[in-house]
């Protein structure tokens, strides 16, 4: 799908559909107001007969209205004049793009970065071309007859006045975003027979073959053997498929500055090894690499974007499947770090390969390291699927974390870190144990990787609850590639 702003009038728009408002009590949007007056108040009589009652995201599909150039006029409605907030926003937005999904319309200009849904113009370009881009997902490639691809091609973001200042580099830098979402989607939905430790170290050399900004190096087991990455290879023993240490270095700046280091949980299939799961939605294990998919997803992103800053992806991915050669409840394995582990449940194994690729980013010497995992079912208790779970050594990292998640509306909560839980790690055999315990689980989770992240700032983000959707809507969500990717923006920036 191709984007793109215009200016003009909407009456004379030759396009296969024209978007435009209508607030709840009838009141028409400055673009639905100049459409109106075109077609002799086809518009308002419409509403005056109670076609449309304005109600935020309702929706009218119009054919061939005498006076405007476009095929069709979409009218949505916006509900009340002043009261949208971001969910309304976003909601109003989704509905556009099902209606016109509905539709064989090739184009659409949408009215929408004027006063239409109550937000400033960046921040709803920001988000229709998401909503866009989610409105033309499709992942049913691996279907015998596949549904025909969206007919929807190219979104014209149009407005009344000379589009404001800045609007196009929000334009280009949100098309790159929704590239790199909509493989972190794909990457999540594949099933685990496909997208293996080895499927992903291909996609991570595929992306520095068509970035050369890129520079991809994958480790194989015997290289983590060399580096003591005992935690790491632990979770690996009860699979047949090799597990892959997988690094991405992107950089667009002077070698001298210190990069961003993000970490993505790869479990491409997690059965709770020893510990098995129970069977029901033990296929949703799949997603247990949406981590690792989000690194790659934000990676494409920057290097479409050439943001002016060094970043590191580092990947350990592997399968954690029960076998005779599997890591057993009261094992003690030595990481990395030269810490070690008595691991009571092998289905905390998250936190397993996650300690040993912190370590491994200290190499790097980085300025700040962002950890991204599927991590604790407890975090879905906590938060829901609306917010993912932040944690972190450094206040003023958790803040900017906090504010680049409210301004991409890809938002995080901030959970306490208190050293008052370490002692739930205690154990009598090893340096910790792996779980802490069924109360705090997240937080518990978060203190076993901050044992190993002393040495820099460090954010741990727990997306447990927010990187897919279960039942009808099924699949991966893309996230949080918007909120890691407007970071990165904002650290180039300033802010």
């Amino acid at each position: 799908m191709e984007f793109s702003i215009k200016q003009g009038s909407p009456e004379k728009l030759h396009s296969a559909c024209v978007v435009v408002g209508v607030f709840e009590g009838g009141k028409l949007s400055a673009a639905a107001q100049v459409l109106d007056k075109a077609s002799r108040h086809h518009l308002s009589d419409l509403i005056a007969r109670g076609d449309l009652s304005g109600k935020a995201a309702s929706t009218l599909l119009l054919h061939k209205v005498s006076g405007i150039a476009a095929e069709r006029v979409l009218l949505v409605g916006l509900g009340k004049a002043g009261e949208q907030n971001n969910k309304t926003s976003v909601d109003i937005l989704r509905a556009t793009f099902k209606a016109l999904q509905d539709t064989p319309a090739k184009d659409a200009a949408l009215y929408c970065a004027d006063d239409t849904v109550g937000k400033d113009a960046a921040w709803v370009i920001r988000q229709a071309v998401l909503a866009a881009a989610e409105s033309g997902y499709r992942a049913d490639s691996l279907k015998s007859k596949p549904a025909k691809p969206s007919t929807l091609k190219h979104i014209t973001f149009a407005t009344l006045d000379k589009p404001a200042a800045g609007l196009k580099a929000t334009l280009d830098q949100t098309v790159a975003i929704a590239h790199g979402m909509e493989l972190t989607r794909t990457l999540g939905d594949l099933p685990g027979n496909i997208c293996t430790p080895t499927y992903l170290a291909a996609k991570a050399l595929a992306l520095a073959k068509a970035h050369k900004s890129i520079k991809t190096t994958v480790l194989e087991e015997k290289d983590m053997q060399k580096l003591g990455m005992g935690s790491f290879l632990s979770v690996t023993r009860g699979s047949e498929q090799p597990a892959k240490l997988i690094t991405l270095e992107y950089q667009g700046t002077d070698k001298k500055q210190k990069p961003v280091a993000l970490v993505g949980k790869g479990i491409t299939f997690d059965s709770g090894g020893i510990s098995l799961k129970p069977g029901a939605e033990m296929d949703e294990m799949k997603y247990d690499m949406c981590g690792a998919a989000s690194v790659l997803g934000t990676m494409q992103a920057i290097a479409e974007m050439g943001l002016k800053l060094n970043v590191v992806g580092i990947i350990p991915a592997c399968e954690n499947l029960p076998s005779g050669s599997a890591t057993k409840p009261g094992d003690i394995v030595t990481s990395m770090s030269g810490q070690t582990i008595e691991i009571l449940n092998t289905d905390a194994e998250g936190r397993l390969i996650l300690c040993d690729a912190l370590t491994y980013a200290g190499k790097f010497k980085p300025d700040t390291v962002i950890d991204i995992a599927t991590l604790t079912g407890a975090c879905v208790i906590a938060l829901g699927h609306v917010v993912s779970g932040l944690l972190s050594n450094q206040d003023d990292l958790a803040q900017e974390l906090l504010a680049a998640g409210e301004q991409a509306h890809d938002r995080v909560w901030q959970l306490p870190l208190y050293d008052d839980y370490q002692p739930l790690l205690d154990s009598n055999f090893a340096d910790m144990q792996n779980i802490g315990g069924r109360a705090g689980g997240t937080i518990t989770a978060a203190c076993f990787l901050a044992r190993f992240t002393k040495d820099y700032r460090w954010a741990h983000l727990d997306i447990a609850g927010t990187a897919w959707k279960s039942g009808k809507e099924k699949g991966a969500t893309g996230r949080p590639v918007p909120l890691l990717a407007q970071y990165l923006i904002n650290r180039t920036s300033g802010k």
